[in-house]
């Protein structure tokens, strides 16, 4: 009578019979007392140094300019997203970098959109109950007045000064820095490029993006302000 071939775990290791019968590797049976011992680590591979494949990498510089707008855009997404909306990218040709809308047939009265242009700023200048925002009047020339038919706001996403805060994971969730807020320029006419490139904007404090006011700026106000119903 031929032997039954000995039954093998995940690691390769013969089982053996444990308490109540059930199979355990061998020699990480039940230790004395309360508790399952601990399954050792696995060896290292000889003329291995133990270094990690990473350790060669040079380091990556943190906080640039492209690094603060991927962050802020990304930040936007997933608030949209939490708030199970649509979000598409825009290739910012015409001062856009998200285009939200409703699940279903975009673009009708039932179904609105709205664009949104992405600002990440780590060096905020407080003015009471508002942010101050200098931004170039290019792109606000593409956010004001009323030659549009779907709404466009701007979402100026707000971050510590040091990078390696802007997000913090833990077993207990993750916590992005630190909030981003809206501001909409239709009630007001775009501005000479020759006065400067750049011109201070009010983004107020009181317009914290959530998921509930997300949901608020898809709101009629918004396209009556640009006549469209």
């Amino acid at each position: 009578m031929k032997e039954r071939p000995a039954k093998h775990g995940s690691y390769g290791v013969p089982l053996q019979s444990g308490d109540a019968g059930h199979p355990t590797p061998l020699g990480l049976g039940l230790p004395p007392g309360p508790g399952v011992g601990a399954v050792p680590p696995p060896t290292m591979p000889p003329g291995s140094t133990g270094l990690s494949a990473s350790s060669s990498l040079e380091p990556l510089e943190l906080g640039d300019n492209n690094h603060k707008g991927d962050f802020g855009e990304q930040f936007v997404r997933a608030l949209a997203t939490a708030a199970n909306l649509n979000v598409s990218n825009s290739r910012d040709r015409l001062g856009i970098d998200w285009e939200l809308t409703y699940p279903g047939r975009g673009g009708t009265r039932k179904f609105p959109q709205i664009q949104a242009q992405v600002k990440c700023w780590n060096r905020p200048e407080q003015a009471g109950e508002e942010w101050r925002y200098q931004l170039a009047v290019r792109n606000y020339n593409l956010l004001s007045g009323r030659d549009y038919y779907t709404p466009r706001f701007l979402f100026l996403v707000v971050v510590p000064r040091n990078a390696d805060e802007w997000i913090e994971a833990s077993h207990e969730g993750l916590l992005l820095r630190y909030a981003a807020y809206w501001a909409c320029f239709h009630d007001r006419d775009p501005v000479d490029p020759v006065g400067g490139d750049r011109l201070t904007v009010s983004v107020p404090k009181a317009n914290l993006l959530t998921t509930e006011t997300l949901h608020d700026l898809f709101g009629a106000e918004f396209r009556a302000m640009l006549g469209v119903s």
